[in-house]
Order: structure tokens, then C-alpha cells, then sequence
């Protein structure tokens, strides 16, 4: 069971932005660092299938509160002039039992510098709503702002301008099973709906397998969507890619 309460906390780190919370009883703060062969966040490239650093801070309350900022390199591809991802999010996190527990909050995606040519930022507030049952952890997040800067003055590729993207949901499944030699199994499925704009709209799936050596969670996973090519398909310079399509990622996460 412990080997699969690290898988989880390594998943935060490289799945999504990190929401990992300290032993209050030890220590209340808590840092994270990872390496990953590509962002990949909900099923979709963030870096255009090149590296990221990231990395960030935990505050864990004893009454189940909790404060925390992460942050990765982004490709200003996807996200005009910005380079980074910034996140702040708060919270509470309580448990009925020993096997069920829950958590809520809010979450801010901030893109520094980032402005579409229409003018438009990318930043995003969600707020989440997750609970745990022994391996198999539930969570829905709901934008309360425009999905990423999507809105009638910055329509997807391919779509008509359809007004705002605020009220978009994504709903995820996700289970970790422990396996021989301190192996540890990851499953997830996710789906994305983005208010009036459903070309955006798909499910991504991931597999992925992990474990603990000299300190370090080594991690190896495939990603994929059914997502339209179109409204997700970006270029770099002289190269095009869909940074949707399926890939692999291998990284390496430490907490602290």
C-alpha cells in the first residue's frame, strides 16, 4: 500500500499540475521535482513533445487545508509568447475512513507573457471536487473562466466563433495497483467537454508503470486521445505536429 501512495503522489507530479500533501504530523511542507520526456496534460502535448522541468511546494494543515504552487516549461506554440505554466491552488482534503476520502478546491493556471494574437490570456480557474475509494480515485474539475483563452475573439482551428468556453468540465477515473518487486500500475481515463466549442472535446487514456529505486520514482507511461486532429494541431518553426496523438513518456520525480 505504501509503495502505491507514492505512485500516486508521482502521478500528480507528471500527469497534471502536482496537488501532493504532506504528513502534517512530520512536516507540513513539502517540495517536488521532476524530469519528464513530455508534458502531457489530460492527453494533450504541452511542450510539443520535448522535455519538461517542474517542479513546486506543498503546505499540508492539520485540519485538512492545504496551499501549493507548481510550474513547468510550456511551448509558446501552443500558448503565444509563454514559456512557462504557473499554478496556485488551495484546498481541503478530508477522509470518512481509513479507505474513503475527498478533496476539494480551487485551482489557478496562470501563463506569464501568454496572449493569443486576438489578445486573449490563457489563464484559467478551475475548481475540483475528487474523492478515494482504497485504489480508485474519482475527480471532476469545472472551469469558471474560459478554457485556456477559448472564447468568440479566439476560436479553435476549424470552429466558429461560438462565444465563451467558461462551464467546461473534465470528469477522471484513475487506479493504482501495487505489483511484485514494488512495481506499481497506473490506469487512467479522462473526458474533456469544452462549452460551445465541442471540436475540443475527447477522452484520453493512459497506462503507465512506476517505481521506487535509490530515492528516485522512476516512471514509464502511453498516452493517448481520440481527440480531432484539427483544433490540436500545432506548429513549431518549420514542423507540425497533433499534440494529441498517443506517445510515450519516461521521467523521474523526487519529493522532498
Amino acid at each position: 500500500m505504501q509503495a502505491v501512495k507514492k505512485a500516486l503522489v508521482a502521478s500528480a507530479l507528471l500527469i497534471s499540475p502536482s496537488l501532493t500533501f504532506a504528513d502534517e504530523a512530520a512536516n507540513p511542507i513539502t517540495a517536488n521535482v521532476a524530469l519528464t520526456s513530455n508534458y502531457v496534460f489530460r492527453g494533450i502535448s504541452q511542450t510539443f513533445d520535448d522535455p519538461a522541468i517542474q517542479g513546486g511546494f506543498d503546505f499540508a494543515h492539520a485540519s485538512g487545508f492545504y496551499l501549493g504552487t507548481w510550474a513547468s516549461n510550456v511551448t509558446s506554440a501552443s500558448f503565444n509568447n509563454a514559456s512557462m505554466e504557473w499554478d496556485v491552488y488551495g484546498g481541503y482534503s478530508g477522509k470518512i475512513n481509513d479507505d474513503f476520502s475527498y478533496n476539494v478546491g480551487l485551482l489557478q493556471y496562470f501563463y506569464p507573457g501568454g496572449e493569443s494574437a486576438s489578445g486573449e490570456d490563457y489563464d484559467t480557474l478551475e475548481a475540483f471536487v475528487g474523492a478515494t475509494f482504497k485504489f480508485l480515485n474519482v475527480k471532476y474539475s469545472h472551469t469558471l473562466t474560459d478554457y485556456f483563452g477559448v472564447n468568440g475573439n479566439n476560436p479553435p482551428t476549424g470552429a466558429s466563433a461560438n462565444g465563451d468556453s467558461d462551464g467546461s468540465g473534465y470528469l477522471e477515473a484513475n487506479a493504482n495497483f501495487e505489483l511484485a518487486q514494488g512495481f506499481v500500475l497506473g490506469l487512467h481515463v479522462g473526458h474533456q467537454e469544452v462549452e460551445n466549442y465541442g471540436t475540443l472535446d475527447y477522452t484520453d487514456y493512459k497506462v503507465g508503470i512506476s517505481k521506487e529505486f535509490v530515492g528516485l520514482n522512476f516512471g514509464l507511461a502511453y498516452t493517448d486521445t481520440d481527440a480531432e486532429s484539427t483544433p490540436y494541431t500545432v506548429t513549431k518553426g518549420t514542423e507540425t505536429e497533433d499534440i494529441s496523438d498517443g506517445t510515450f513518456i519516461v521521467s523521474v520525480s523526487k519529493t522532498f
